[in-house]
């Protein structure tokens, strides 16, 4: 059963969105991914009620999300928006703020301080947290709303590599522990393809591709699709072998190969034939760029013997 449905919402004055449907159905991990200013944001505060469409209807729970033109206080009773550019009132402990905001019973808003990782943190003023911390306290302060939509505009923006794992758990745990609808934007290609039930993609307002994380990832529409999800080769129509290699020869679409999907073979002369010309280390793999007769591929791979200038022979992952 969708908890959401959003049709042909679209917005054109101050943020553009143009005409858009989709729906969501309840307890499932919606992202929402595009460049700066595709309309992210807007279709966030759009669906929390916070901004007036212009055209279109959404529809919680079977009935229609008011606009602030039709609200004395914008917004919806179910539906929770962190925005990333949230605040918490200086001066006030902790508790205080989540007490004055509390519609759940005490056993349900420890669970949720737990979730959250907070229950540390509630004797403390706001003004002695760290970014990290106000996060977590800013998403506990929406949840002991009791929302069944949590709406997350960048959660992991402007936090260290420490604070952003604590936040991708504490995320993870709320559709997990608190079986909580969520739909959230970020630009992290590993927020999103770890996270995510479905995936939509925004490009100038509008969505131009819909589907799993491996539908996304693997199949992108385009460049910019495949760009917004990681590394990856175009193989041109030209290169007849490496088309011929990695899919069906009756294949004219753009061709996109991710990284990984390639693998080498350095004991003998199956596959393309290629020279090692760049090595990079990043820790996990090795990015390896590979000169072949008709282009130039980028690889993945954990071997660690190869070196610039050897030749080697390349082919499609089988497990990938």
């Amino acid at each position: 059963m969708n908890l959401l449905e959003v049709n042909q919402i679209n917005k054109s004055k101050g943020a553009t969105l143009k005409p858009t449907s989709f729906t969501v159905p309840k307890f499932s991990k919606i992202s929402v991914i595009g460049e700066t200013g595709s309309g992210k944001s807007t279709l966030l505060k759009l669906i929390a009620g916070l901004l007036e469409p212009d055209a279109g209807l959404i529809v919680f729970e079977g009935k229609r999300v008011l606009g602030p033109n039709e609200k004395l206080i914008p917004g919806h009773d179910g539906i929770a928006y962190l925005s990333q550019h949230f605040e918490l009132h200086n001066n006030y402990y902790v508790h205080e703020l989540l007490e004055y905001a509390t519609k759940i019973s005490e056993k349900e808003a420890e669970e949720i301080f737990q979730v959250c990782q907070i229950s540390q943190l509630l004797k403390r003023k706001t003004d002695q947290l760290s970014g990290g911390e106000r996060q977590r306290i800013g998403l506990a302060k929406l949840l002991v709303g009791s929302p069944k939509l949590l709406l997350l505009d960048e959660p992991f923006s402007n936090l260290d590599m420490l604070h952003k794992k604590t936040i991708r758990k504490v995320i993870q745990d709320l559709s997990d522990k608190l079986k909580i609808t969520c739909m959230l934007v970020s630009h992290d290609p590993l927020d999103i393809l770890s996270w995510s039930d479905e995936i939509l993609v925004l490009h100038e307002g509008k969505i131009i591709q819909q589907g799993s994380p491996k539908e996304i990832y693997f199949n992108p529409i385009n460049e910019y699709v495949a760009g917004l999800l990681g590394e990856y080769n175009l193989i041109d129509s030209n290169s007849i072998k490496l088309r011929g290699a990695f899919t069906d020869h009756s294949i004219e679409s753009p061709l996109f190969i991710r990284p990984e999907s390639i693998e080498i073979n350095t004991d003998n002369n199956s596959g393309i034939e290629g020279l090692i010309k760049k090595i990079t280390f990043f820790g996990s793999h090795y990015k390896i760029e590979v000169e072949t007769e008709e282009q130039l591929i980028i690889l993945h791979t954990n071997i660690t013997r190869l070196r610039i200038g050897s030749q080697i022979y390349i082919k499609p992952n089988q497990l990938s």
